[in-house]
């Protein structure tokens, strides 16, 4: 009698945290994917946070190579001083092309303290992006913009 009820409150007490188990870390069907975004009471999606790093001060080059599966887009960038990291092309428009032009800003994370400005080569920073074979179909020029100055491609995007 006493396993019978020893085994009851442990079902209980198991079954009464279920909703918590649902959202914890314990869960396996948490483990390999990402929750859906969250929506608002009017049933829209939120809008993206926007990124908090800042534009990279200069491009000096832009570039597309071809890939299998499309392309990929390199831009150099000079920032102010030395030090920038984690530099990234981030796609406009969901990475979508608008009236052909796909655009991307190229920004890239301050040192955290005060760095030397030092030579033009030593600040050169380089981020890169992969657009898929139908994005790259749809688009006519790629657009990079930094703070100061912004560089396109237009030379025979599409895939022949």
């Amino acid at each position: 009698m006493k396993k019978q009820i020893l085994l009851v409150v442990a079902i209980s007490g198991l079954t009464a945290s279920c909703t918590t188990l649902r959202d914890s870390s314990a869960n396996p069907f948490n483990w390999f994917g990402s929750k859906p975004p969250a929506q608002t009471a009017s049933g829209a999606v939120p809008a993206a946070t926007p990124d908090p790093r800042p534009l990279i001060a200069q491009i000096t080059a832009l570039r597309l190579d071809r890939a299998p599966a499309g392309g990929i887009v390199y831009a150099r960038g000079l920032p102010p001083t030395q030090g920038y990291y984690d530099a990234a092309l981030v796609p406009l428009n969901r990475g979508r092309p608008v009236d052909g032009v796909l655009r991307y800003e190229f920004r890239a994370s301050p040192p955290p303290a005060d760095a030397p400005v030092g030579p033009i080569r030593s600040r050169e920073i380089v981020a890169g992006a992969d657009i898929p074979r139908a994005v790259l179909n749809a688009t006519t020029s790629i657009e990079v913009i930094a703070a100061a100055n912004r560089q396109s491609i237009r030379q025979s995007i599409r895939r022949r």
